[in-house]
C-alpha cells in the first residue's frame, strides 16, 4: 500500500432498489483484488446479497455474535475480526438476518444522542434506551451515533488497502452508517427516467449527512448500469453527465456473463467468464486507486473479449 492514511473506504449506494448496486460493489472489490489491492468487503445490507453473491450464505444465518451485534453493541465492537470471512478475491465481513433489527437499533441510539446534547430535552435517555435491544446511554457520547461503523472498522482496517461498503437499497441510518464510515461514494444508477429522483434524493441526502455530521462525502464517480441501446439510455446518459459533470461516468453494458458470476459467488475475474465490462471495472478500480494515491498496480490482467 503507497499511501499513509490507512485504508482507503468506499460506499457503494443507491437508495433504488434494482440498480445492480451489489454487482458493482462485488466487481469493483473483484478488480481491486485484480490489481493487487488487499480488500475487505462489508455487506451491510440486512437482505445479505451480496453475502448470498459472494456464495457465503452460512454466514448470514450465523448464530450470535453478529454484525448486527458489532454495530450496536460498544461492548462488542472490537469481536468484528471474528465475522470476517475469507474469499478466494477478498475478505468479506457478512450480511446476517439480525441486522435486519439494526435499522431500529441505531434510530434509538441516535435519539439518545440527540437527547444527550439538547440542553432543552425533557426526555430520559434510559427511557429510549429500553426500547432497543443492545443500545445503552453510556454508550452513545458524541452529538449523533453514525458512527459505530468507522469504530467497527478502525480495529481491522490496517489489514486492507481498500474497504468496499455495499449499503441498504434504502436510505436510513444504517445506510447513513456506512456513508458516514466511507466518507467516499460510488453511485451506480439506471438508465431509466425513474433514476432522476433517485438521484436527486440521493444528492438531498448527502447534504443532510454532511450538515449533522459535519463531514464531506467525496463522489468517486457514478456507474450507468445495464445500459442499452436506446433513445431513453441516451438520454439519460447526457442528465447523468450534466449532473455529475465533475466526476467519472462510466458504462456497464448489459450482459448475461456478469448474471453468471455472480451466481458462481465471485466476480468477473474469478468466475470462468469473459466479458467485456471486466475492462469498465479496471477503470474503475485504476480510478480509485489515482484518488487515493496508489502506486502503479502491481499485476496486470488481460482480459479476452467475448
Amino acid at each position: 500500500m503507497s499511501t499513509d492514511m490507512g485504508s482507503a473506504r468506499v460506499c457503494v449506494t443507491n437508495a433504488k432498489g434494482g440498480t445492480g448496486k451489489t454487482t458493482i460493489a462485488i466487481n469493483v472489490a473483484g478488480a481491486l483484488n485484480e490489481r493487487g489491492r488487499d480488500v475487505l468487503f462489508v455487506d451491510l445490507d440486512p437482505q445479505g446479497n451480496a453475502t448470498e453473491g459472494l456464495g457465503l450464505l452460512e454466514a448470514y444465518d450465523r448464530d450470535p455474535p453478529t454484525f448486527f451485534d458489532v454495530l450496536t453493541d460498544h461492548r462488542q465492537r472490537d469481536r468484528v475480526e471474528e465475522l470476517i470471512v475469507e474469499h478466494e478475491e477478498m475478505d468479506v465481513l457478512p450480511s446476517n438476518i439480525d441486522l435486519l433489527q439494526a435499522e431500529h437499533e441505531l434510530t434509538i441510539a441516535d435519539l439518545i444522542a440527540r437527547v444527550k446534547h439538547d440542553p432543552n430535552a425533557d426526555i430520559d435517555p434510559s427511557a429510549l434506551a429500553s426500547l432497543g435491544i443492545n443500545v445503552s446511554p453510556e454508550a452513545v457520547t458524541g452529538p449523533h451515533a453514525l458512527d459505530v461503523l468507522d469504530e467497527a472498522l478502525s480495529g481491522v482496517e490496517d489489514a486492507y488497502d481498500y474497504v468496499i461498503i455495499d449499503s441498504p437499497p434504502f436510505y436510513g441510518k444504517l445506510t447513513d452508517t456506512g456513508i458516514y464510515a466511507a466518507q467516499h461514494i460510488l453511485v451506480p444508477a439506471l438508465t431509466e427516467a425513474t433514476s432522476e429522483r433517485a438521484i436527486e434524493l440521493l444528492i438531498d441526502q448527502m447534504a443532510a449527512l454532511e450538515g449533522q455530521t459535519d463531514i464531506t462525502v467525496e463522489t468517486m464517480g457514478v456507474v450507468a448500469n445495464r445500459v442499452e441501446k436506446t433513445n431513453e439510455d441516451r438520454m439519460m446518459l447526457e442528465w447523468l453527465n450534466e449532473v455529475f459533470d465533475e466526476f467519472p461516468l462510466w458504462e456497464v453494458r448489459k450482459r448475461v456473463a456478469l448474471q453468471r458470476a455472480f451466481k458462481s459467488g465471485k466476480s468477473v475475474f474469478a468466475a470462468d467468464e469473459s466479458v467485456d465490462m471486466a475492462d469498465v471495472f479496471l477503470d474503475i478500480a485504476a480510478e480509485f486507486d489515482e484518488r487515493f494515491g496508489f502506486e502503479t498496480a502491481d499485476r496486470t490482467h488481460e482480459v479476452t473479449h467475448d
